[in-house]
């Protein structure tokens, strides 16, 4: 009897004001088939330090956040403040 256990990035989604969405699926295998899984979600906001971060989520984050992308967002929260 094996256990393992498995970590992947399962789902990234971009929203409409730019912030990245991803969840992380951690799975445990008994002998090669599933026995428990649970997930772990986090979010990105445009032009935030992504050090650390997983090496396709900050792909995604890279193309995604563009100049025009990143001063939007920062306007918005701006504009939220007042």
């Amino acid at each position: 009897m094996a256990l393992t256990e498995t970590k992947v990035i399962d789902q990234i989604t971009v929203t409409e004001n730019g912030a990245v969405l991803y969840r992380e699926a951690t799975r445990i295998l008994k002998d090669g088939d599933e026995i428990a899984k649970t997930y772990h979600r986090s979010s990105l906001t445009p032009g935030q330090d992504l050090t650390g971060q997983p090496a396709n989520v900050v792909a995604i984050c890279n193309a995604a956040w563009t100049e025009a992308v990143i001063t939007a967002y920062q306007a918005q929260v701006a504009a939220q403040r007042v």
